[in-house]
């Protein structure tokens, strides 16, 4: 496969995967009574809306040019949690929105994956080369669709702040706690980035590919069909 369009197909498969993600967000948030994202026109699927100059354009086009896997962010869809009649309740919804978007559309990916997989078989008798590589280029861009919307999805439940598995963690926090909680929450970012650094020089291997391999890989390979 060429490998420039091999990039620019995983990065065109990114962008609605983050896109979804975000827009899920701000729809589960609107349907709990809060208009902040529907008034800032973040339920569109235009992607221009959501775009984060940095994590969502130049962090792939890093990551594509160096060799490595094309990952990154869109901007975070507003929420104002003050309009929720349960804040614990209400914010744990909107948190968890957006990984289960992202495990829907894996999970649709993969089926698409294993009816390809089917339809080549068949198409394979019969087929010309030229139509086995078109078929080739379909599957690949499901087969990766998959596979962004699993790591983002578990990537997002990590329950450190800004990652939306911290939404969760209120639900079983006492007032005090969420209040100590809450003073900590900005620094969330640094502390993750800071893990992320430290852990591996420590551990002598990165404690987020070992994550990945025992979460995105099985459901992966569950969902495409392909080991």
């Amino acid at each position: 496969m060429n490998d420039t369009v091999l990039g620019v197909l995983q990065l065109a498969m990114f962008v609605p995967a983050i896109v979804l993600h975000e827009v899920s967000h701000g729809y589960v948030s609107y349907l709990l009574g809060d208009p902040t994202a529907k008034m800032k026109g973040r339920l569109s699927l235009n992607p221009i809306k959501h775009m984060d100059p940095f994590g969502t354009v130049l962090l792939p086009l890093l990551l594509w040019f160096g060799g490595g896997p094309v990952f990154g962010y869109a901007k975070p869809v507003p929420i104002n949690p003050a309009y929720y009649k349960d804040y614990r309740k209400g914010m744990m919804l909107t948190g968890l929105a957006g990984p289960a978007t992202n495990l829907t559309l894996a999970l649709l990916a993969g089926l698409v994956c294993r009816l390809l997989i089917g339809g080549g078989s068949l198409l394979a008798l019969t087929a010309s080369d030229g139509a086995m590589e078109i078929l080739a280029w379909v599957f690949y861009a499901f087969y990766f669709f998959a596979q962004i919307n699993l790591v983002l999805m578990f990537f997002n439940l990590i329950p450190i702040p800004p990652l939306d598995g911290s939404r969760v963690l209120p639900l079983f926090l006492s007032d005090k706690a969420l209040e100590a909680y809450h003073r900590i929450e900005q620094y969330g970012i640094l502390i993750f980035f800071g893990l992320l650094l430290i852990l591996p020089r420590i551990l002598g291997f990165s404690p987020l590919s070992g994550y990945f391999d025992i979460t995105v890989r099985p459901l992966l390979r569950l969902f495409t069909g392909v080991s």
